[in-house]
């Protein structure tokens, strides 16, 4: 289990398996070559739909729109927090 914290202070869990995941492996390649509708499967398959909604409450303005950007600078973080306490 990895877990962690953003640094806007969004607390995530991980299971080990999730970041071996070839089917989430898929989508972010297809992601990374401008299937861009494919984001919030991704973002569902590395969280799960619990911490999803979570994080988009987290990242939800006072006018109650869940911002992208915001939601992407996130799963970045947590992708890269993720590498680095699997590598240590």
């Amino acid at each position: 289990m990895i877990k962690g914290t953003t640094t806007t202070g969004f607390e995530f869990e991980l299971e080990d398996e999730v970041l071996d995941d070839y089917e989430l492996l898929e989508v972010l390649c297809k992601v990374d070559k401008g299937e861009y509708n494919l984001v919030t499967e991704m973002v569902e398959k590395l969280l799960g739909e619990e911490q999803k909604e979570r994080l988009k409450n987290h990242v939800r303005n006072i006018c109650g729109k869940v911002s992208a950007s915001k939601v992407m600078d996130e799963v970045a973080e947590i992708f890269q927090s993720s590498k680095e306490i699997k590598n240590s």
